[in-house]
């Protein structure tokens, strides 16, 4: 796939979690996912390395990358043993700049919180969902620097820290969560990273997170309402002034408050048309003034749903538009844009025939110039 004159920026939620590669009701560890890179012959991950030697993005977003610790593991071993090796006859790419770190998925808390009577510290018990640390995790590769002394992450900004949060409760009105609990709770369900990059001697910020499901709750909608304010996380983050309350891990105060071009990309997992979120987030976020929508469309989405007016944007096996790249007004033309997802009748459509032959996602491309 050959890009316009410009730089491909892009995301696509990998499916390389331990659960992704054992039976239904077994979760595993890291483990999992370190023997699967070690070997170079997993034909989901030679899947997955095809697209992306295919799309060929400058700089790509992978969620549900399992965080593994050793580099040598975990990203070096997928770009080795994977992106390095031509898949079925693909070039090889590499990409010699990194940013990978931990995120909330899987980090055991010591509370019940989803109320079944049992404080597991797992799934639905840890910080964000996962059944050991650092599943889902997330991982940015890219052709150009990274400014690593720069980077800001928001793993440990309190949802409670949040003005005019979405409040989970109960049928009577008090707290879902009890306040010992409240008070630790994270906003992040993986975190939310904010990646200058230098490129051609202009700095580009990428805004990269992927919120929980806004499924997989009650009446109370704790999930939904998390999604929510993930995603209106960016909205409070590029508005001047509006982001004043934020401070990242390393306790910097304030939102962006920059004129540099920036991208929001991840899986948001919302969509303003379809799905179980509570839509006004993805929304608001959408129809921010800082913000173009390029709305990447494929042949095989609308061929997966002909009757949905909708399709053609689905970014999901599961019929949605979930991922998103988006750029801001400010600093970036848009070149043009797609969707990973061969029709029936093209060349690679083995590679989305079936959820396990790579991933229920597809990858998201933008070409885009830095003015």
């Amino acid at each position: 796939m050959t890009h316009s004159a410009g730089i491909r920026v892009a995301t696509f939620n990998v499916s390389m979690e331990a659960g992704n590669y054992l039976p239904a009701g077994q979760h595993g560890d890291q483990s999992v996912l370190i023997e699967r890179l070690a070997t170079g012959t997993e034909p989901q991950i030679q899947a997955i390395a095809r697209i992306i030697q295919l799309t060929r993005p400058d700089i790509i977003l992978l969620t549900e990358f399992d965080y593994i610790a050793s580099p040598a593991q975990g990203l070096t071993a997928f770009m080795e043993n994977y992106l390095a090796i031509s898949q079925q006859g693909a070039l090889p790419i590499d990409y010699p700049y990194f940013f990978y770190t931990e995120v909330n998925s899987g980090q055991p808390s010591p509370f019940d919180l989803n109320r079944d009577g049992n404080a597991s510290g797992i799934g639905a018990d840890a910080w964000g969902f996962g059944f050991y640390p650092g599943q889902y995790g997330m991982l940015v590769l890219s052709r150009y620097p990274i400014i690593q002394n720069e980077v800001r992450t928001f793993r440990h900004f309190k949802w409670k820290d949040m003005p005019g949060h979405l409040r989970a409760s109960l049928a009577d009105g008090s707290a879902w969560y009890e306040a010992e609990a409240w008070n630790q709770f994270p906003l992040s369900s993986k975190s939310h990273w904010d990646i200058p990059i230098l490129v051609e001697g202009k700095h580009l910020h990428l805004f990269a997170s992927h919120p929980t499901p806004p499924v997989f709750d009650g009446p109370e909608q704790r999930n939904a309402k998390r999604n929510h304010d993930e995603i209106r996380f960016w909205v409070d983050y590029i508005s001047t002034g509006q982001g004043d309350y934020f401070y990242d891990d390393n306790g910097r105060t304030g939102g962006f408050n920059s004129s540099a071009p920036f991208v929001i990309l991840g899986d948001l997992n919302a969509s303003p048309v379809e799905g179980e979120a509570i839509k006004a987030g993805i929304q608001r976020l959408l129809d921010h003034p800082a913000i173009q929508d390029p709305r990447p469309v494929s042949r095989g989405g609308a061929q997966h749903s002909l009757n949905n007016p909708h399709a053609a944007q689905h970014t999901a096996a599961w019929r949605m538009r979930a991922d998103y790249v988006l750029p801001s007004k400010a600093g970036i033309k848009v070149l043009s844009s797609g969707v990973f997802w061969p029709a029936a009748d093209e060349q690679d459509y083995r590679l989305v025939q079936q959820r396990g032959t790579s991933s229920d996602h597809r990858l998201v491309w933008v070409d885009l110039r830095l003015k």
